[in-house]
């Protein structure tokens, strides 16, 4: 019964990732504007420090506490990237580069998109064993 379980929630994750899709690219069709799909290459490559300084981090020592340094950097890095993808089109659209109405769609669905990121990180993590 837990395969289809999992099924059921990696279809749902799929289909919010394309309803986020979705709204990004109607943000940029609808205005005549490319200026939105900015936010999904912030949001894609948001993940990607994150995890290549978790890969960097020696897990050595079983009694360190303490968190790497590179480990911080990649969450900084990551969350700057999340945070960039909300501020693009906020930037965007008060410098009237895009109009308010596609700054939203963008925001609504790069949060889409990045939290279905998220999701599927969470759910194909490998556990640890001692």
């Amino acid at each position: 019964m837990a395969g289809l379980k999992t099924i059921i929630l990696l279809s749902f994750d799929l289909q919010i990732l394309a309803i986020g899709f979705l709204l990004v690219i109607l943000s940029s069709a609808l205005f005549h504007n490319f200026l939105p799909l900015l936010v999904v290459a912030t949001y894609v490559l948001a993940p990607v420090p994150n995890w290549i300084c978790g890969r960097a981090q020696s897990n050595d020592d079983f009694m360190d506490g303490g968190s790497s340094s590179i480990v911080e950097l990649g969450r900084f890095l990551t969350g700057f990237l999340v945070v960039m993808g909300v501020a693009l089109p906020v930037v965007l659209a008060h410098t009237e580069q895009i109009r308010y109405e596609a700054m939203a769609m963008s925001i609504v669905g790069g949060l889409l998109i990045y939290t279905t990121i998220i999701s599927f990180t969470l759910f194909f993590r490998e556990q640890e064993e001692f």
